[in-house]
């Protein structure tokens, strides 16, 4: 479709059009069960390789904390000087950086391209990474992976947030995130198998950690070249999916639930415009948040399990998985409640308080069961609350490069919190991570105050729009979901 610089507003309100999830019967080519099997083939196709290549990006960014209690730590010195933190830094720098840029690039090149070669690019970093000699070397390969990522996880949230009407589009988000939790659920087991390997050619485990997870990731770079698809507006395109008529009737759902569904012309200043709303950055820090909680686990619980409460190298890796199974059963429930009931910030608190419970077993419990029944509520409300700031995010913003600032503003932010997570959580402090704990709390705490403080706020504008005194994004009919 040709970009538009501008969307006529329309006159209809928001809650009579949100009603239906396409035209009526008589203005529609589609029949209603013609118009689910299109949404299920995207579901099977974009969902589902999104998740799949988000497994990998989890993967590739968090096992460093597997190979850490594999033997990395004492071959490349990394117990001196604070240097494991360093190297955990190091990725987030330039994660945070290019992610602006990143988010740009997917929109002109498209996603089967860009996000398939960039998750390629990964797997010759991992399988370099099995190779590095020291800690220098390290913090480079981890550098490099950090500017090869940045592009990836905005780079989704924009895609799906473009496919999806604003009431489907959290149980999305939590398919697509779920799916990618299976890396951290299943990585520590994995990570065990290729521990295995120690001496092989020559080769430690945590070396194999690397390097056969490298090739299972060049393996999924290549599936999403075939399978991944693009943007509602060229996805006609895409090998063996959907037609063209298919992509419009796409198209005009978006429209008629947020009349942002065309392609609009870049330009910088429509890029960088919504850097001036509040609300942008009150997602950001949110999933900031959220993201220095579960970066923490990420990177930090294997270590606390395996130090701060005695388990084995094995039993540490391997119990990393059961709290994610707790975790999808949460997240993937509140994401129906949140599209079914059409809410969103009840559902950030909820899951807030989940953490705020859990954190203090975890940290300070006396009991070993107490803290790894603990970890369960961590884990659980943290992750669970990922796809839901997703969602909150991409319910509350209209036009496509408002989408794709946002988003890039919102992972960032989540790069951030992996900064934060590392500084916080202090080999020096180890095994307990005290001040960690206490930052994690404080994380939670501020993330029901952001999200009431946006409550307010919403509501208010909403109800100013109703009463016909503002126009909320543009679009006389878009309301706020609180």
């Amino acid at each position: 479709m040709a970009p538009i610089d501008e969307k006529p507003p329309s006159v209809d309100r928001i809650e009579d059009v949100a009603q239906k999830t396409a035209l009526s019967d008589e203005e529609e080519e589609f029949t209603p069960a013609e118009q689910r099997k299109i949404i299920h083939r995207v579901d099977r196709r974009l969902v589902t390789m999104t998740g799949l290549a988000y497994c990998i990006s989890l993967m590739d960014r968090t096992n460093l904390s597997m190979a850490a209690i594999a033997g990395l730590v004492q071959d490349l010195e990394l117990d001196k000087h604070g240097r494991y933190s360093i190297v955990v830094l190091m990725f987030f720098v330039p994660y945070i950086i290019f992610q602006p840029p990143m988010t740009i690039i997917i929109r002109k090149l498209g996603p089967t391209i860009f996000l398939s070669a960039i998750i390629i690019s990964w797997a010759v970093i991992m399988i370099g990474t099995g190779f590095a000699k020291n800690f220098a070397q390290l913090t480079v390969l981890r550098v490099l992976l950090g500017v090869l990522e940045a592009g990836y996880f905005p780079g989704c949230v924009y895609l799906l947030s473009c496919w999806y009407t604003r009431f489907d589009v959290q149980k999305r988000f939590s398919i697509f995130y779920l799916i990618g939790c299976v890396a951290s659920a299943l990585s520590g087991i994995l990570a065990f198998g290729l521990m295995q390997l120690n001496g092989a050619h020559g080769l430690g485990g945590w070396q194999w950690i690397f390097i056969l997870e490298g090739v299972i990731t060049g393996a999924i770079g290549l599936l999403c070249f075939v399978f991944l698809v693009d943007f509602p507006d060229r996805a006609h395109k895409s090998w063996r999916f959907l037609n063209r008529k298919e992509c419009a009737f796409i198209v005009r759902r978006i429209n008629q639930d947020r009349n942002d569904g065309d392609l609009e012309a870049f330009s910088l200043k429509k890029f960088l415009k919504p850097a001036l709303d509040l609300k942008i950055w009150g997602f950001a820090m949110i999933f900031f948040c959220i993201t220095t909680v579960t970066y923490a686990i990420a990177y930090f619980l294997p270590i606390i399990l395996r130090e701060g409460m005695g388990f084995g190298v094995g039993e540490a890796q391997c119990l990393v998985a059961p709290p994610y199974v707790l975790a999808g059963m949460v997240m993937y429930s509140t994401a129906w409640v949140g599209d079914r009931y059409r809410t969103r910030g009840p559902i950030l608190i909820g899951n807030a308080l989940l953490c705020i419970i859990g954190l203090p077993m975890m940290g300070f419990a006396k009991g070993d069961a107490t803290r790894y029944a603990g970890v369960f509520l961590t884990v659980a409300g943290a992750n669970a609350n990922i796809p839901a700031c997703m969602a909150y995010q991409a319910n509350n913003v209209r036009g496509q490069w408002t989408r794709a600032l946002s988003s890039a503003t919102l992972v960032g932010f989540g790069g951030l919190g992996g900064i934060v997570s590392s500084l916080v959580f202090r080999e020096k402090d180890a095994p307990g991570y005290l001040p960690g704990m206490y930052a994690a709390i404080a994380c939670n705490i501020l993330i029901i105050l952001v999200v009431l403080a946006l409550t307010l706020w919403f509501w208010f504008s909403n109800r100013q729009a109703e009463q016909g005194k503002r126009v909320i994004e543009g679009d006389s009919r878009f309301r706020y979901t609180l």
